[in-house]
């Protein structure tokens, strides 16, 4: 009864299909490096502050007439009427509050070019990871930010930043 129990469990056994160990390639790769990294992003960057730099000027103008007023209360103090004084704390309260909205502005600006510049990129990078782990094989590629630790022999990120440049090439 047992030998028969046997041969049963085995003849059962060779119907089960045997699942070989798949083997799982992964990459990793610092994806903020990689987009950061790029010729795009870099000429983007000097783009943006060469764009803005005339506002960022006018702002230093505005700053240093403040310094200038901010001065003139303290030099003369003691010689300036009530009214002479009054006159020159509203100005400068004025052009306070004109810097903090042209830095304000400024800063929303930036910020709002930057991340459409980014989001861009970005969604370019997926594109490149995407075909880089193709033709590398990979089952998987890991942002490398959430890692604790990795074999460097596992990191695209220059991998990454060399193929972007190549598909999008800076003008």
């Amino acid at each position: 009864m047992f030998s028969r129990l046997y041969w049963l469990l085995g003849c059962a056994a060779l119907l089960v299909p045997v699942t070989a160990s798949a083997e799982i390639k992964l990459g990793v790769i610092n994806l903020e490096k990689a987009v950061v990294g790029t010729a795009e992003i870099k000429k983007a960057s000097v783009d943006l502050e060469a764009k803005y730099k005339p506002r960022q000027q006018e702002m230093e103008v505005l700053q240093k007439h403040l310094q200038d007023l901010q001065q003139q209360l303290n030099t003369q103090a003691g010689k300036l009427t009530a009214q002479q004084e009054s006159d020159i704390t509203t100005e400068g309260q004025r052009k306070q509050r004109e810097l903090q909205r042209m830095t304000e502005d400024l800063q929303a600006d930036v910020d709002r070019e930057r991340n459409d510049i980014l989001a861009k990129s970005g969604a370019r990078m997926q594109e490149v990871v995407q075909k880089l782990a193709d033709e590398k094989g990979l089952d998987a590629v890991i942002n490398a930010n959430g890692m604790v630790f990795f074999k460097s022999a596992l990191d695209i990120t220059q991998e990454a930043t060399a193929a972007y440049d190549k598909a999008y090439p800076v003008k």
